[in-house]
């Protein structure tokens, strides 16, 4: 049988020693139902107390990936997901998870869908005869969402199967630091031992508490709309507020934008907030800083919407896109002594165990790093600490990520505010902002801009951050060049692609502006 190599400290070891007192009678009561049913009476050992090694409760990317890898270990793994649907509720959901059914997947394809109505729009300066009456089928860029969704989800209950690991449909809960129940979809409860159980049920929207708010939709439904509204109003100034914005805008819609702060994405770098809420306006989004909704209110002519500045908005549509919550409250975790915050998200360790030696959690409800990417590498730690005797502490530094507004940011390391409270010595800041080659034959008034973040004292970069097109696939291998500690100097002697928005950032020799350890954030914006 796998034993954890972690120590237990002085609390989870006596949290263990009652555990195990409690569970000894259930456990023995076990062990004799299998030697009787299996004819080995007087050679049980420990592997014979637990049905599985490992039971993973949610199968969307952390899961899986938890799941896959310690089957791969030689771990006989069980886990259980709710069914398929491309709208989750508290009893659907889908092996894939968020990512996969309803969120990062099916918001790209949409992205890419709302591109090409400004991209055919440029394309005319480049000689295309472009007819004025270029229809948008919704209904049909639908259809093939959800073709793909539905393949995807094929594609991870094979590589569940491949892999050894046995899977449930049904509601997963915790019933004993060694026992889960899982409820199928005809309410018949099925209960099941194991010698580890894995928390990865991820996050779901949550509403603010408005009169109205029973008549807004969060993403789950944007994704899977009937028809492409004329008229939306989204509040929340986060990834998935702008990404929505621009996939609406993109085809056709009036697009009004509430958020509270002065601009959008709170905790990204201010340079590139104000870029990106100028980029927002530029295709015409209608941003409302500093403001948010009150009241929401049927009528004939769709949902009036009252502000707290008593502006009146009328929509077809409003996305409440106001953050997510971790997915925990049907989970029983309370009752068997597992710790959660204020938010409910899952506390754990650094290595993702929480407080009952037993039970461990990774992704979206422990509200550590909130990214599929992470997830996977949470899960990945996961089973080479527990599996493979190998202790891996997930690694949460210079994760690179993306906002697909239109165009996108994407950004790894810190920003120019982060590096000033977190850095002891001076910080030099390097920019670049310019005109795309592709903006200058379409005439498109779209800047892309590129920094660079670098520690005086050490010359190695910190951050870096674009806000531009293929913001994302070049950010990803910056991200490789600062995990492994290049310094300026070094990007600077890295030739670059020619003619390529990426050469910019091994090109930028002069240092927009120097700041002492003791100044304060600036902007050239």
């Amino acid at each position: 049988m796998f034993r954890s190599i972690l120590p237990f400290d002085s609390e989870a070891r006596s949290s263990s020693i009652s555990c195990r007192r409690s569970y000894r009678y259930t456990c023995l009561v076990i062990m004799s139902r299998k030697m009787l049913i299996d004819g080995n009476v007087g050679n049980g050992t420990e592997e014979d107390l637990y049905d599985f090694d490992l039971f993973v409760i949610g199968a969307g990317s952390g899961g899986t990936r938890a799941s896959r890898f310690s089957a791969q270990y030689g771990a006989k793994v069980g886990v259980c997901e709710l069914p398929f649907h491309p709208v989750s509720s508290e009893v659907v959901g889908g092996v894939g998870g968020t990512c996969v059914i309803r969120g990062c997947v099916p918001k790209k394809i949409l992205v890419y869908g709302a591109t090409f109505g400004p991209e055919i729009q440029d394309a005319k300066e480049y000689g295309w005869q472009v007819n004025e009456n270029v229809d948008f089928d919704w209904k049909k860029l639908l259809h093939k969402k959800t073709e793909e969704i539905v393949r995807l989800n094929g594609v991870y209950k094979r590589l569940l199967s491949n892999a050894g690991v046995k899977l449930f449909e049904g509601e997963g809960r915790v019933v004993g630091p060694n026992e889960v129940e899982v409820i199928q979809l005809d309410g018949t409860k099925l209960s099941y031992s194991a010698k580890h159980i894995l928390i990865a049920t991820g996050s779901r929207a949550q509403r603010p508490d408005i009169p109205g708010q029973e008549l807004a939709i969060t993403s789950d439904e944007a994704l899977s709309l009937d028809e492409l509204p004329k008229r939306v109003v989204v509040l929340g100034g986060g990834y998935i507020a702008v990404e929505f914005a621009s996939i609406w805008r993109g085809m056709g819609s009036t697009v009004n934008l509430c958020f509270r702060k002065e601009l959008p994405l709170r905790g990204f770098d201010d340079e590139m907030r104000a870029l990106v809420a100028r980029n927002l306006e530029g295709r015409g989004i209608i941003l409302h800083p500093q403001t948010t909704l009150t009241q929401l209110v049927k009528t004939e002519d769709g949902i009036k919407v009252t502000t707290d500045h008593g502006e009146e908005l009328m929509a077809d549509v409003v996305l409440f896109a106001t953050g997510r919550i971790p997915n925990t409250k049907r989970l029983n975790l309370q009752s068997v002594g597992v710790e959660l915050d204020r938010t409910g998200a899952v506390k754990v360790d650094e290595y993702s165990r929480t407080n009952v030696p037993s039970i461990w959690a990774i992704g979206d409800v422990t509200n550590r790093m909130n990214l599929t990417p992470v997830a996977l590498m949470e899960g990945t730690m996961f089973a080479k600490t527990v599996f493979g005797n190998e202790p891996s502490k997930p690694d949460h530094s210079n994760v690179p990520c993306a906002v697909f507004c239109i165009p996108p940011l994407s950004v790894v390391g810190l920003s120019e505010e982060q590096a000033i409270e977190q850095l002891s010595g001076d910080i030099l800041v390097f920019t670049s902002t310019f005109n795309p080659m592709k903006n200058t034959i379409s005439g498109r008034q779209e800047k892309t801009l590129m920094k660079l973040i670098v520690s005086a004292e050490t010359d190695k970069v910190v951050g870096a951050s674009m806000c531009g097109p293929d913001a994302a696939e070049i950010m990803q291998g910056i991200a490789i060049a600062i995990k492994c500690g290049a310094t300026k100097a070094q990007f600077d002697s890295t030739v670059g692609i020619h003619p390529s928005s990426a050469e910019e950032f091994v090109t930028m020799r002069s240092v927009t502006r120097r700041i002492a350890a003791a100044g304060k954030p600036k902007t050239n914006l």
